[in-house]
């Protein structure tokens, strides 16, 4: 028997955590990616409720003011939140859920649904990080030192601080993805709190 569950997948820039979300979502039935509230301005292609739902930041403070976020941060001007109502109605359906969140934030959401299952992905080491996200070649060297110094700190905190029962070394992404498709379906079979 299914038991709907919360997963909450954290990693640092570089991990792949992107990408095996993208890779598992269609292998697993009643598996519900999280949509984000969020209050930057739309992409093209990207449409509200699909992505993102795109708030003012009115809208956003008034989800904060009305409890209505499970967790919410505020990120280089923009505020970024999960609304509890779309992990709520979700379980309710019998759907589990997916969420993409940092390890921040994963303290926060740990408050509002404890019995969330921790998944923290990251790479063999600091060096295959700055080797990722160079290759990437979408910033300037000043953006990648710091996103490779956010990304220490962000390891350090999940495993001093942070809530994860799984961490998954994304070494070989296929490996990666087999080991991550195995947590969900061992864990679909436990009831809460077990």
């Amino acid at each position: 028997m299914i038991h709907p569950k919360i997963f909450v997948l954290s990693a640092p820039s570089g991990a792949g955590k992107s990408t095996l979300i993208r890779r598992i979502l269609p292998k697993v039935s009643n598996l519900v990616f999280s949509i984000s509230a969020t209050t930057r301005k739309p992409r093209p292609m990207e449409q509200d409720g699909r992505e993102y739902f795109f708030k003012s930041k009115e809208e956003f403070l008034h989800m904060i003011e009305n409890d209505e976020l499970a967790e919410w941060q505020e990120v280089f001007g923009n505020y970024y939140g999960t609304p509890k109502s779309f992990i709520t109605g979700n379980i309710a359906k019998g759907n589990s859920l997916i969420l993409d969140i940092d390890v921040y934030g994963k303290t926060k959401l740990d408050k509002v649904f404890p019995e969330n299952v921790g998944i923290f992905i990251t790479a063999p080491s600091v060096g295959e990080i700055t080797n990722r996200l160079a290759s990437r070649k979408t910033e300037s060297a000043e953006d990648l030192a710091k996103r490779v110094a956010k990304a220490e700190e962000e390891i350090a905190y999940a495993t001093t601080k942070g809530n994860y029962k799984y961490t998954i070394v994304n070494n070989i992404l296929d490996d990666a993805e087999i080991e991550l498709l195995d947590i969900i379906k061992s864990e679909h079979g436990k009831e809460n709190g077990k």
